[in-house]
């Protein structure tokens, strides 16, 4: 699938083009879903006391919410293909901020995980997201314009974090009960995703030129049928070994950073006995880190694209896995709050970095199965996020042990990003559409606030 009239520039304070409404409207609509998502996290100590929740339970909710996600993500991409990501988004957001806002009607602990495992399917906001700036952006600012996008999309993680709390804390001035508070802290993400779905659906289109269906009757795109059609899509991207391989890398990125989402702020209230406001302005740093460090993924990934072609942005997401794992062994270590914090925003660094590499290498695997390759790979990091929450939910070991043996995994694991090959033609094909959408411009990976 070939896409025309690209951006080979991301104009950051820019609305008047298709390529940057696109860019805009995305990242937002995956920020507030993932102020949905995790907007009940910050306030687990909370309802832990309401709802009488053992920490095998909150176990179970943690995975519950991201558990769903993987199923969803895995559909969500070949919809992307098919109906394209104005439609798909639109849908999700509207949707999905039903159960946002209807898990205050839980009274139980069986309530309150049916309702984490329905709001986890807001989740796979990830997947249009990357879809539709991949839709936008040329080869030299792909990766930098995916990486942006989804870290300014998971800084919600950080935006919850510490909201949550505050809207919380204004509802008890108001002399609302805790019991009360939580459940009319959740109206407000909801509401705000459904109005953003509303905006997705009227500003928006799915690529430059027009939406899907409009470029299927012109015939500059294919119909979704046959050899293009979902199951074939599909399947291209399933047989292919760097899809898995990249499946695993993004368990042990995204994945890890889901964990800390879910575990942060319960995870300092306890070990180092703050009150929960302080507690979720701490854990709320990991989150907000997103607002450079996964777009410095990107861009690293850019600019080792400029001299090492495709080999070049494999290389990087290697590197920043590495680095990822120790700063993670070294983060469960600590035992001063201050130094607590230092090493878990130098850890937030390079776990996010790591995410925007790894989406700069994937829109190169398979462009005619692109939202297969995107789901695929997605989910892996719910994949990695459910399996990391069995750590935790075990009253067997500590919250700090299971953030040391995490490390450790991602360390063994970070191999999988040099399964990631391509061939030699595919890569002089690559690097010859590099140097046509630099064109002009100097360096890769620019960002302009034209």
């Amino acid at each position: 699938m070939e896409i025309l009239n690209k951006a080979n520039r991301i104009r950051l304070l820019s609305l008047s083009t298709p390529q940057m409404r696109a860019f805009h409207f995305s990242w937002f609509a995956f920020h507030i879903c993932f102020f949905g998502w995790f907007g009940i996290a910050p306030l687990m100590a909370v309802v832990r006391e309401d709802l009488n929740l053992t920490q095998t339970q909150i176990g179970n909710t943690i995975i519950a919410s991201v558990l769903i996600t993987v199923i969803v993500r895995l559909a969500i991409g070949v919809l992307c293909d098919r109906i394209g990501p104005r439609k798909t988004y639109t849908g999700l957001l509207l949707l999905g901020s039903i159960p946002v806002m209807g898990i205050g009607f839980a009274n139980s602990f069986e309530t309150f995980l049916l309702a984490r495992l329905a709001i986890g399917a807001i989740g796979a906001a990830f997947v249009i997201t990357q879809y539709h700036t991949t839709m936008m952006f040329a080869p030299n600012v792909v990766g930098t314009a995916n990486a942006t996008s989804a870290g300014w999309g998971n800084l919600g993680g950080g935006t919850t974090q510490i909201l949550m709390p505050l809207i919380f804390s204004v509802l008890l001035m108001l002399g609302v009960s805790e019991t009360l508070g939580w459940r009319l802290a959740m109206v407000v993400p909801g509401v705000v995703m459904f109005v953003t779905g509303i905006g997705y659906w009227l500003f928006t289109q799915d690529a430059p030129n027009g939406n899907f269906d409009e470029l299927r009757e012109r015939g500059e795109l294919p119909p979704a049928t046959g050899e293009n059609g979902a199951g074939s899509s599909f399947m291209a991207a399933a047989k292919d070994i760097r899809v898995w391989a990249l499946f695993v890398v993004y368990a042990i990125c995204f994945g890890v950073e889901l964990t800390i989402n879910n575990i942060a702020a319960i995870y300092f209230f306890d070990h180092f006995d703050l009150t929960l406001a302080t507690a979720g302005m701490i854990a709320g740093l990991f989150g907000l880190m997103n607002v450079f460090a996964r777009t410095m993924g990107g861009i690293f990934s850019d600019l080792f694209a400029k001299n090492g072609g495709l080999k070049g942005r494999v290389r990087w997401l290697f590197i920043a896995l590495i680095c990822e794992g120790l700063a993670l062994v070294a983060f469960s270590q600590m035992h001063v709050l201050s130094y607590a914090i230092g090493i878990m925003l130098v850890f937030s660094l390079f776990v996010q970095m790591a995410e925007g590499a790894t989406y700069g290498v994937v829109p190169f695997i398979n462009k005619k199965a692109l939202g297969a390759v995107a789901g695929i790979v997605g989910a892996g990091g719910n994949v990695g996020a459910v399996a990391a929450a069995f750590l935790f939910r075990s009253e067997a070991i500590t919250y700090q042990q299971g953030l040391f043996y995490l490390g450790l995994i991602v360390l063994v694991l970070a191999s999988c990003a040099l399964l990631v090959r391509f061939s030699d033609e595919v890569e002089a094909e690559e690097a010859e559409a590099y140097r046509q959408a630099v064109g002009e411009e100097t360096g890769a990976g620019a960002l302009s606030l034209r």
